[in-house]
């Protein structure tokens, strides 16, 4: 067994603990104590201990805060769970980021082209089918119009079963159709919900609205699987 040279030992607080040892001879464990740890090593010390301390604090009351909270990327983060939604600002950067590699613009999540989302995802959802996007109320060119938008061009995605982000966006890239939505190229805006159904054969129901400029003409037609 390494014998620990106490002097060689140190700490520092980035986040996560780290302790580096150097073992400095071969031989039995020496205990630290009074006899056997230097002064001149606890002085060293005590300053990395402090630091320490005060970190190992600071973790405690983040670990109170945050609690087992899910450390699972947002792309992969499961939403058949009640009360589960899609993170906006994941899906405008992995979109965003997609448009990007195929020359277009980046596109920056409206509050109110979400709204318009999320309560046609929970309709969706409600029904079980995405069938219920075909009720007048339902379409996209009457939520915009609710919302004060009745000219702006947009495109949406309506979808059912994908049960994470990066599950909907690969299923979206391969479709011709909903591919040719995230690529729309006026689009600067995005609003995207997704509503749980315990009972429903899909799951999880998904909306995502593309839009330009607000009341921009020609209006899209969303895409339906």
């Amino acid at each position: 067994m390494h014998t620990l040279d106490p002097c060689l030992i140190s700490a520092s607080f980035t986040g996560h603990l780290h302790l580096h040892l150097r073992p400095f001879a071969i031989g039995s464990f020496m205990p630290f104590s009074s006899r056997t740890f230097p002064a001149a090593c606890i002085e060293m010390l005590r300053p990395q201990a402090l630091k320490l301390a005060a970190g190992l604090a600071g973790m405690l009351v983040l670990a109170g805060c945050v609690g087992d909270a899910d450390k699972t990327p947002l792309f992969y983060r499961d939403l058949a769970t009640p009360g589960a939604q899609v993170s906006e600002a994941a899906a405008a950067s992995m979109i965003s980021h997609y448009r990007a590699n195929n020359g277009l613009g980046a596109v920056t999540v409206d509050p109110a082209l979400s709204a318009i989302a999320r309560s046609h995802a929970e309709a969706l959802a409600k029904a079980g089918t995405v069938r219920a996007s075909l009720a007048p109320e339902q379409q996209l060119s009457a939520r915009l119009a609710a919302i004060g938008e009745p000219s702006t061009e947009a495109v949406e995605n309506v979808s059912a079963g994908y049960r994470t982000l990066a599950e909907a966006f690969s299923g979206w890239r391969e479709s011709p159709k909903h591919n040719a939505v995230m690529l729309d190229e006026p689009a600067t805006r995005i609003g995207i919900a997704t509503a749980y159904s315990a009972g429903a054969k899909h799951k999880v129901f998904w909306s995502l609205v593309m839009a330009g400029p607000k009341n921009a003409p020609v209006q899209g037609k969303p895409a339906k699987n």
